[in-house]
């Protein structure tokens, strides 16, 4: 769909990068926006993080819609020249179909979960033709817990898109680099100051795209957002065509016999045949893909960022090794470093390193470069960590309490229906009661030895525990006087109907109770136990360690 939307838009190469060009981007956000809201009605940007969230926060439940939704609208985003990705929306795709399968066969919320991962893994596999990539993202991204269990579906769903792949397209893939330069071990701290690079580099990613997001953000009126953003892309492509799109093409000209194509249309043309202006280009081109890649999504484009981690992160090893060889220190393979730059950026990026280093592996055909991928990888993933815990993906998600985590234990404790454990079952007592009239008619029809007290206008007011006041209930002298007013007292803390599952647990280790009552809008709505809460909070690891 994609190459269709381009061959309508782009008739042909004359007048693929005139000024008219420079309205396309903003086009196609239009025109992508218009979609969502009059057809798919939803928010759908951010395709993998859709994904956790649906797992995290929505049982696994994806809406049937965005079986073919990202789908449209990447095309119309990318076609037009947003300069994103179509890994992303893709993803999304998969997990769409597979959870709405797993709906559709009434399955248990393991189950639909294990389905959207495999629908990941499917769609991975078959862009990239890499099914060992596949499994590893949908186990280091998408998945909550490693098991034989789970392995087996999606080993058998990323092998079965990769072979469809295969069938109705061929060999090809989006991009594909063959390693023709063998791998030299004295080469390895050049790869250790690559890994760093590529790090602080990702660092510059996420933070480029939280800030133009936030920005754009600002702007309420979507069609002024996507008309700012749009145009502001466009010119960009204008002055740098490689800006266009996923940018793979970009990519290929690099890595081949006239690296210098790579500036072909551009204003720098005339400049193409000196190796310093070719590095001042691409350094250029480097620092700028980020925020055109950034302006696509916060104006409205929907795509993701796989293809530009990929396209930044070859640029980078590409410019570092050419820096090293025109400054004729040592002998660097730009071919490699290319490569291996790519998987640095894409681990930081998407704190991903298992992914990175296996997609690369299998993209170029072979495991020639595993050594330095799992060094440039790896330091690019710590750097990166050091100085920012959350990927591209997670950031968002965590800012709002929405993350999902590989931490089962967390998992089960956020995945606690908490308010189906609410018991209401305790005796609620007025304010005005005696205590001889508690003794009397309430106490012997009550197996609690806990009240809650309210006001006559139902207002919770606090507790009364039968074990504290024993000893004047066993003197009859002491309570014939006293009203259930002067003994109420506060629960050592209550429970808010908005409150997440996790800050519930820590209220309950905290004062180290075992009841403490629900309150919404100062009305008393039941106790939460901590005995109930632990109950099921054991069923929930059982399921989740079951295989």
């Amino acid at each position: 769909m994609v190459t269709l939307t381009e061959e309508l838009v782009y008739h042909n190469s004359k007048i693929r990068f005139n000024y008219w060009t420079i309205f396309f981007p903003a086009i196609g956000i239009l025109l992508t926006i218009l979609f969502i809201k009059y057809f798919v009605k939803n928010d759908i940007s951010h395709g993998v993080a859709k994904v956790l969230y649906a797992i995290s926060k929505n049982r696994s439940k994806i809406e049937k819609q965005n079986t073919y939704s990202s789908i449209i609208s990447s095309s119309l985003t990318v076609g037009f020249g947003g300069s994103v990705g179509l890994e992303a929306p893709i993803v999304y795709t998969g997990a769409a179909i597979g959870s709405n399968i797993a709906q559709q066969l009434n399955l248990t919320l393991k189950l639909r979960t294990l389905f959207i991962a495999c629908g990941c893994s499917a769609a991975i596999a078959g862009i990239f033709k890499a099914p060992i990539a596949a499994i590893i993202f949908s186990l280091e991204v998408i998945m909550l817990d490693l098991s034989m269990w789970s392995l087996i579906p999606i080993l058998i769903s990323s092998t079965t898109g990769a072979l469809i792949s295969y069938f109705f397209m061929g060999d090809k893939i989006s991009f594909y680099f063959a390693v023709f330069e063998p791998f030299d071990k004295t080469k390895i701290p050049f790869y250790i100051v690559l890994g760093i690079f590529c790090g602080l580099f990702s660092l510059y990613f996420v933070k480029i795209n939280r800030v133009i997001e936030k920005k754009l953000s600002e702007q309420k009126n979507i069609y002024f957002k996507a008309c700012l953003g749009g145009l502001s892309l466009g010119i960009l492509i204008f002055i740098l065509p490689p800006l266009f799109g996923e940018g793979y093409v970009g990519l290929q000209h690099l890595m081949g016999n006239s690296p210098n194509t790579i500036m072909s249309n551009s204003i720098f043309f005339s400049l193409d045949d000196n190796s310093f202006s070719l590095i001042c280009f691409l350094l250029i081109l480097l620092f700028i893909k980020v925020i055109a890649s950034s302006l696509t999504t916060a104006s409205g484009g929907i795509g993701g960022v796989f293809a530009p981690a990929l396209f930044t992160g070859g640029i980078l090893g590409y410019i570092f090794a050419k820096t090293i060889n025109l400054l004729q220190w040592f002998k660097l393979s730009e071919h490699n470093f290319t490569l291996v730059g790519m998987a640095g950026v894409m681990s930081g990026i998407m704190h991903a390193p298992f992914t990175s280093i296996f997609l690369i592996a299998e993209i170029t055909g072979g495991y020639t470069l595993l050594f330095p991928l799992i060094v440039v990888s790896t330091i690019a993933y710590l750097v990166k960590y050091k100085f920012d815990k959350y990927s591209v993906y997670t950031y968002s998600l965590r800012k709002n309490n929405q993350l999902i985590t590989h931490n089962k234990d967390k998992e089960a404790i956020r995945r606690l229906n908490i308010y189906d454990l609410i018991d209401q079952s305790f005796t609620t007592i007025p304010l005005t009661l005696t205590l001889s009239e508690l003794v009397k008619t309430v106490l012997p029809n009550s197996n609690k030895n806990l009240f809650v007290v309210e006001k006559n206008t139902g207002e919770f007011v606090g507790i009364i525990q039968i074990d504290d006041i024993l000893d004047i209930l066993l003197d009859k002298s002491k309570y014939e006087n006293l009203r259930v007013a002067d003994l109420v007292i506060p629960p050592p803390a209550t429970i808010s109907l908005n409150q997440d599952n996790e800050s519930i647990f820590k209220v309950f280790d905290k004062t180290d109770a075992w009841y403490l009552p629900v309150i919404d809008n100062s009305k008393y709505l039941g106790m939460l136990s901590k005995s109930k809460l632990l109950q099921k909070y054991r069923k929930l690891i059982v399921d989740f360690s079951e295989d």
